[in-house]
């Protein structure tokens, strides 16, 4: 594999902001977490290619199982791919914007985006807890895209399930992350073993996350790293390839 001496960088959405799996070729990886993307990508050089786990590029209006890159994706994943979000339309993104104060608040907040979701998709669809909780985050790197097309050929858009299966040999993981909400160990080493199999040492991965990322962000972040390196060498693939373009001309892929 050649990425041209460039920094890889896998990028997942915690608690605290994002997490973020860096390394520079023929180095060890480390790990940081920012508290906002703008500040993540003023930390990195501007050759860096960077995969994150987050939708990037959003549709005018919805149709079946969101955009595109999410139903191609699916299939591949058998009983994970329920870990891919429909992503519903810009204007439902953008229909609820202020920080929430209260629990009610957030809720009500949700219930008036799902009617916009539901107005701009057709068949009407609202919108997922889950989803509404990523809002925040997709708007962050949206704004950015927006401003600064030349972005768009750095950050790229990945999914820690697709990227595991086209890691695996295009053999989705047998075992989940988490079980009802809980981290599931035995589905955390399944990733572990194969993360070690392309070239992460396992006492990078056994450390703790950092504080407000969970453990597993911190290997989701582990797997767009490696994602961000096909990327840079020209393995991966885009899915649509070619990918889809959105209003704003920003492409619409997910890549692994």
């Amino acid at each position: 594999m050649t990425t041209d001496g460039r920094m890889l960088v896998g990028v997942d959405g915690c608690k605290a902001g994002w997490i973020a799996v860096h390394r520079h070729p023929d180095a060890a990886p480390w790990v940081s977490v920012f508290p906002g993307f703008a500040a993540l990508l003023a930390a990195l050089p501007a050759s860096a290619t960077i995969a994150v786990d987050m939708p990037i590029g959003l549709p005018d209006s919805s149709q079946k199982g969101g955009r595109g890159p999410e139903a191609l994706v699916r299939p591949l994943l058998g009983g994970r791919q329920s870990s891919v979000f429909s992503i519903p339309s810009r204007a439902a993104l953008y229909a609820e914007i202020d920080d929430f104060t209260t629990l009610e608040a957030w809720y009500e907040a949700h219930r008036r985006a799902s009617e916009v979701a539901k107005a701009s998709s057709d068949p009407p669809r609202g919108v997922s807890i889950q989803a509404f909780g990523i809002f925040s985050k997709i708007r962050e790197i949206d704004s950015l895209l927006i401003a600064r097309p030349d972005l768009r050929g750095r950050v790229f858009e990945s999914h820690p399930e697709v990227a595991f299966c086209r890691l695996n040999g295009d053999k989705a993981m047998a075992l989940p992350k988490k079980l009802k909400g809980a981290i599931n160990p035995a589905g955390m080493e399944e990733r572990k073993a194969l993360l070690c199999r392309h070239g992460y040492e396992k006492s990078f991965l056994d450390q703790p996350a950092p504080k407000g990322a969970a453990a597993d962000d911190f290997l989701d972040a582990a797997a767009m790293m490696l994602i961000a390196g096909r990327i840079a060498s020209g393995e991966a693939r885009p899915h649509p390839d070619p990918p889809l373009t959105d209003r704003f001309g920003i492409p619409v892929a997910i890549w692994a």
